[in-house]
């Protein structure tokens, strides 16, 4: 299951595109925490406990706001800057312990599949799978195993093995992975040899004054 781990995070007043990229300059992610009917409250993190969170799969986090009590929150939402790389915002929703929530967590191919082997290829049409669990069930990844997956084969979402209490929303006749036959290369023709010399309309109306003159 996914890791929990603790954020300390800091009420703040002040909003807007310019604070908030004075927060990241000084190492504090602007966030918000909402949900549960309580009032939406605007905070920011630590960017390096956030981010190292957020790249080794931690879903479920203890927010600590200030001086008060931590409290169970989903990372929701993470927005990145347009390379992918840091991260400029993030939604945390409240959840409780009890709680089911629905989520997209990704697919993690295991093995190697021999049908690779014979001149096959792995496809993967589905790279992540909209699941339902509790709250403190988050799985880090939903694992595919493809150790037998011979040419032709297909696994589908009905036919996954899922972590107890995991329950996937897709369609269970949805293909997940499978390994087709990698198609051969069409051999170019040769053309030259083999097709008639193209007509040279210069060399037609020549050919034609030649005739005319021996007659």
């Amino acid at each position: 299951m996914a890791q929990t781990l603790t954020l300390n995070a800091q009420t703040r007043d002040s909003l807007g595109t310019r604070v908030a990229r004075r927060l990241r300059k000084q190492g504090q992610i602007p966030a918000v925490l909402y949900g549960h009917k309580e009032a939406t409250v605007s905070v920011t993190v630590p960017q390096e406990a956030l981010t190292w969170a957020i790249r080794h799969g931690v879903r479920l986090v203890e927010l600590k706001v200030g001086d008060g009590a931590g409290e169970p929150a989903l990372i929701r939402d993470v927005q990145w800057d347009y390379l992918g790389q840091d991260v400029l915002h993030v939604d945390f929703a409240r959840v409780a312990a009890d709680e089911k929530i629905h989520l997209e967590v990704r697919v993690e191919l295991r093995g190697t599949a021999p049908g690779v082997a014979k001149g096959g290829n792995v496809v993967q049409p589905l790279h992540s799978l909209h699941i339902e669990c509790l709250a403190t069930n988050i799985p880090e990844s939903i694992r595919v195993s493809i150790a037998e997956m011979q040419i032709d084969d297909a696994i589908h979402v009905k036919e996954l093995k899922l972590p107890e209490g995991v329950v996937v929303e897709n369609d269970p006749d949805a293909i997940v992975v499978q390994c087709l036959k990698a198609k051969e290369e069409v051999a170019a023709t040769p053309l030259a040899a083999e097709s008639a010399e193209p007509e040279i309309i210069g060399k037609a109306k020549e050919e034609e004054g030649e005739e005319e003159a021996a007659k």
